[in-house]
């Protein structure tokens, strides 16, 4: 039995009620699938992500054809998987075999109202493709539904981050309740004002990269550089030079290190490459 309220299992018993009744107030789409039927191990997920994401656009009425045959056969299911749109106690449409998940949707579209986009995730979905310019009018509509959600105003300090927009971040992190600016995500942020101090008095990019490339071995001025490159934008480029640092650096590791961290919490677990960073963090300290 499913645990979601959009899919439900249906039997001869609760035929009616669950596939021709429902239909009156919302589509209804009977799924006629079998443990046994290769396409349907394809398809059944797909419907099911479906129904969760149309939030009840739809009710997905699932006939497992081998507890149900007598139910198959009365509404003449002569192939597997077969899926039947009712609407108003009417069917209206069908389609046989694992169609794709696009055309699915196309064919849903005709029949079924999709759901409002909700710009929390839409956002997200964007960051996690390292696109936050774009994901920052979303963030901005999911805070003014949830101007008191914590989750929300930090997404969009970080996109804001990312983007270059500094101030407005910190401003937003700073604005937070006490406990919520302890998040490891708005110290993160935070931490960009405390770099922006601390390379205050050092060499700019340029010089130290000249530095650097005339003695490569010259921890301070990588240190420096990684520094610099973070307050710049660079912050992948930073983590390169700070783990370079960690792998053969005795002197500066403990440093590079802290700063690591401080980087990867402005970056966000959500950033496409962070990931890579913490695994090659993880197998320098272990």
């Amino acid at each position: 039995m499913s645990a979601s309220p959009y899919v439900v299992d249906v039997t001869v018993e609760n035929f009616k009620e669950q596939a021709i009744d429902a239909s009156m107030q919302q589509p209804v789409l009977i799924y006629f699938w079998a443990q046994w039927c290769e396409p349907c191990k394809t398809l059944s997920p797909t419907l099911e992500k479906l129904a969760e994401e149309y939030r009840g656009g739809f009710l997905l009425a699932k006939v497992d054809c081998d507890q149900q045959q007598q139910l198959a056969a009365q509404v003449g299911v002569q192939s597997l998987p077969t899926a039947l749109l009712v609407k108003e106690g009417q069917p209206v449409d069908q389609f046989m075999g694992a169609v794709p998940e696009g055309e699915l949707r196309n064919w849903l579209g005709q029949y079924v109202e999709a759901p409002e986009a909700d710009p929390l995730e839409q956002a997200r979905t964007l960051m996690s493709e390292g696109r936050s310019a774009e994901a920052v009018p979303y963030l901005r509509q999911a805070r003014e539904k949830s101007p008191d959600d914590a989750n929300v105003t930090i997404d969009l300090a970080r996109a804001l981050l990312q983007g270059g927009d500094t101030d407005e971040a910190i401003e937003l992190i700073q604005g937070l309740p006490a406990n919520d600016r302890q998040d490891p995500r708005a110290q993160g942020i935070l931490a960009r004002k405390e770099f922006a101090e601390r390379v205050a008095d050092l060499p700019d990019v340029e010089t130290l990269e000249r530095q650097l490339e005339s003695d490569p071995k010259d921890g301070q001025a990588r240190l420096h550089l990684a520094l610099r490159l973070v307050v710049a934008g660079g912050e992948l480029e930073a983590l390169d030079h700070l783990l370079e640092l960690i792998q053969k650096d005795p002197e500066r590791r403990d440093e590079a290190h802290q700063t690591t961290l401080q980087v990867l919490g402005m970056l966000g677990p959500e950033h496409p490459e962070a990931r890579r960073y913490r695994q090659r963090l993880f197998q320098l300290l272990h």
